[in-house]
C-alpha cells in the first residue's frame, strides 16, 4: 500500500495553512495538540447547520424533520430550559431510546453550555438511581420504559423536573414534551467555554458502580475533526497514488444510526459527522438486520456504523442479496475489533462500500485511530494510525516507553481526552498521568504508525461493544447469599465477540440454579451484564501462590469443556 502517500497527505492537511492544521494549547495544565481551525465549541457546530434549512435531518419510522424544523424545536427546548433557570454549567439527563427528541435535546443543551448526562437505556432502577444521584441533573427527559423503572424508586425524582417523551398517559407530576416545544422562543446567547463539560457518558466501573466520564466541548469538536480528517486523508492519499481527484462537492451523507445515542459511537461519531455535513440521520427503534436493510434501500443510506456483529448480520441476512444496497459507500465497525475475515467480507460482499473502523473510547470522546479502504484491507488486523491531535506510545509496567514495534500498554494524549470522572478524583488520577490516558489496551505500533490492539490489560469482557467489568459482575454475584466464591471472565462468541461467563462455588448446604442466579443479576444490573454461561464448581476456585484466582486458566479450561460439549 501507499503509506508514503498517506504520510504526505497528513503533512499537507495538518501542516501550516492546512485545513486540519495542528497547533498546541495549555489545557488542564498540559500541553495538548489541537486543531487550529476547528470551531471553539459544539454550539458553533450546531448553529452552522442553519444553512441546511430545507434538507431532511431526522428520519424515524414514518416521521421526518428538516433542519429548519429541528432548529425551531431545539430553540424551543433551549428557551424552555432557560425559563426554568437551567443555565450553563448545570446538568440535564436523557433516558430514552434513539428517538428524534434525543438529538434535539442534546443540541439544545450543548449549544447553551448545559451538560447532557446520557443514561444507559438498559440500566435497572438501581443503576439509574446511582447515576442520577451521582450527576444531580436539574431536568430528566425520559420515555415510558424508563418511567416504569423510575417508578420503582418513587422518591428518586426529588426536585428534578420530569419531562415525558412519547408517553401516552402522562402522569400529573410530569411535563409533556409537547408543552416544552409549545414554549417556543429563541436560542439564548451564551458564550460557551470550550473546556466545559458537553456531556457525561457513563462507563462500566471496576468496583460495581459506573464512572461518569466528562467529555468537554473542545474534545467533542476535536473528535468531529478527527473523523473528517480520517476520510479526507485517505482520499488525498488515493489521489497521490492514482491521480484520481476526490469528489469536489460530495453529496450529503445519509447515516444509519444503529447503536444507542448514550454512547460515543452513535452520538459523537455518527451523529456529529452526519449533522455537520448537512446529512440525514436515520434512527432505529432497535437493531434488527432485516429492518436495517429495508431502511438502507428506502432512505438510500450511504454509511452504517455499529459494532462489528451488525455488519456481519447484515451481510449474512437472507434478504441481503436481493436488497438494493448500492447507496452504501461505507460499512464500518467500532466498539470492538473488526475480525479480519469480516473486513474481507465487506470488501467483497458489498460492491459499492469500503470497510472502515475506528478504535476509541468514551474517555477520548470517540476515536483514537481510524482506517478505511485499501489501508484497512491491507492491514485488516490493525486499528489504523492515531489521529493528528493525539500523541501515542506503548509503555511497560513502569510507564516507560517501549521500543517501536514492541508490545506495551497504549497511552494517548490529546485534546480529545476527557477532563476526568465526576466525583471520582482517585479514578481520574489512576487513568490520566500528565495528560496521558492509560487505555488499558495492550498494543504495538508498527513502522507506518499503525496501531495493533493485541490484548486487554483491564479485567473486562467486551460484549457486542459494551464494556462489562468482571469485578462489577462479581460484586453483584456476591450479593446473593448462597455465593461463596466466584470468578467472571469472557467466553468467545461468534456473534458478540464475547459473552459473560462466571464460575461459582456455593456456600456449604446452599442450592442455586443457573436461572435463579441470572434472575438475581437481572434484578440489579442491565441485561448485558447478566452471565450467559454459569458454572457451579464443587471445589474452591484455583489460586496462584499469592492466593489470587487463576482466572485465565479457569477460563481456558471451562471454555474448552463448553466447546467440547457443543461439538
Amino acid at each position: 500500500m501507499h503509506y508514503a502517500e498517506l504520510l504526505k497527505a497528513r503533512q499537507e492537511l495538518t501542516g501550516p495553512g492546512g485545513d486540519f492544521e495542528i497547533a498546541e494549547a495549555e489545557i488542564f495544565g498540559n500541553t495538548l495538540r489541537i486543531y487550529k481551525n476547528a470551531p471553539k465549541s459544539v454550539r458553533e457546530v450546531w448553529l452552522a447547520t442553519e444553512a441546511f434549512a430545507d434538507r431532511t435531518y431526522l428520519v424515524y419510522e414514518g416521521e421526518r424533520l428538516t433542519y429548519a424544523e429541528s432548529h425551531e424545536r431545539v430553540n424551543a427546548v433551549a428557551a424552555w430550559l432557560a425559563s426554568r433557570g437551567v443555565k450553563a454549567g448545570d446538568r440535564i439527563a436523557i433516558a430514552m431510546r434513539n428517538y428524534p427528541e434525543w438529538m434535539l435535546i442534546y443540541w439544545a443543551c450543548v449549544s447553551t453550555g448545559i451538560t447532557v448526562v446520557g443514561m444507559n437505556a438498559w440500566w435497572t432502577a438501581e443503576e439509574m438511581e446511582y447515576a442520577l444521584k451521582d450527576s444531580e441533573p436539574k431536568v430528566l427527559f425520559l420515555d415510558a420504559e424508563r418511567l416504569a423503572r423510575l417508578n420503582e424508586r418513587p422518591d428518586l425524582a426529588g426536585s428534578m423536573d420530569l419531562v415525558g417523551v412519547r408517553i401516552p398517559d402522562m402522569p400529573s407530576n410530569m411535563i409533556a414534551w409537547s408543552d416544552v416545544i409549545a414554549h417556543g422562543g429563541e436560542m439564548p446567547e451564551v458564550d460557551v467555554d470550550p473546556e466545559s463539560d458537553a456531556c457525561i457518558f457513563y462507563t462500566s466501573g471496576t468496583t460495581g458502580f459506573p464512572k461518569g466520564a466528562q467529555l468537554t466541548q473542545r474534545g467533542c469538536v476535536a473528535n468531529l475533526y478527527n473523523l473528517i480528517y480520517g476520510a479526507t486523508s485517505t482520499a488525498f492519499a488515493t489521489k497521490y497514488a492514482t491521480g484520481v481527484e476526490p469528489p469536489a462537492d460530495p453529496p450529503p451523507p445519509v447515516v444509519l444510526l444503529t447503536t444507542p445515542l448514550f454512547h460515543v459511537t452513535a452520538n459523537n461519531c455518527g451523529a456529529y459527522v452526519g449533522t455537520y455535513s448537512g446529512g440525514t440521520l436515520v434512527l432505529m427503534y432497535r437493531w434488527e438486520a432485516g429492518e436495517a436493510l429495508k431502511l438502507i434501500a428506502r432512505e438510500r443510506v450511504t454509511s452504517m456504523s455499529g459494532v462489528p456483529v451488525m455488519a456481519r448480520e447484515l451481510i449474512n441476512h437472507p434478504d441481503f442479496a436481493t436488497t438494493d444496497t448500492s447507496s452504501l459507500t461505507q460499512l464500518s465497525g467500532g466498539g470492538a475489533q473488526v475480525p479480519p475475515d469480516l473486513v474481507l467480507k465487506i470488501e467483497s460482499g458489498v460492491a459499492t462500500a469500503r470497510p472502515s473502523t475506528g478504535y476509541g473510547m468514551t474517555e477520548t470522546c470517540g476515536i483514537i485511530t481510524s482506517v478505511t479502504g485499501d489501508f484497512f484491507v491491507d492491514k485488516p488486523d490493525s486499528a489504523g494510525p492515531a489521529m493528528p491531535n493525539f500523541e501515542a506510545k506503548c509503555v511497560d509496567e513502569l510507564g516507560e516507553t517501549v521500543l517501536p514495534g514492541e508490545i506495551g500498554e497504549l497511552w494517548v494524549k490529546g485534546s480529545s481526552v476527557i477532563k476526568g470522572y465526576i466525583n471520582r478524583p482517585e479514578a481520574t488520577a489512576e487513568s490520566i498521568t500528565d495528560g496521558w490516558l492509560h487505555t488499558g489496551d495492550i498494543a504495538r505500533i508498527d513502522k507506518d504508525g499503525f496501531i495493533f490492539i493485541v490484548d486487554r490489560k483491564k479485567d473486562m469482557v467486551l460484549r457486542g461493544g459494551e464494556n462489562v467489568y468482571c469485578a462489577e459482575v462479581e460484586s453483584i454475584a456476591y450479593r446473593h447469599p448462597a455465593v461463596a466464591e466466584c470468578s467472571v471472565f469472557g467466553v468467545a462468541d461468534d456473534r458478540l465477540g464475547e459473552e459473560v461467563g462466571i464460575a461459582i462455588v456455593l456456600k456449604p448446604g446452599e442450592k442455586l440454579s443457573a436461572d435463579e442466579f441470572r434472575a438475581h443479576c437481572a434484578s440489579i444490573a442491565a441485561k448485558h451484564k447478566v452471565p450467559r454461561y454459569v458454572w457451579f464448581l464443587v471445589d474452591s476456585l484455583p489460586r496462584n501462590a499469592s492466593g489470587k484466582f487463576v482466572k485465565r486458566d479457569l477460563r481456558d479450561r471451562l471454555s474448552a469443556e463448553l466447546q467440547a460439549g457443543q461439538a
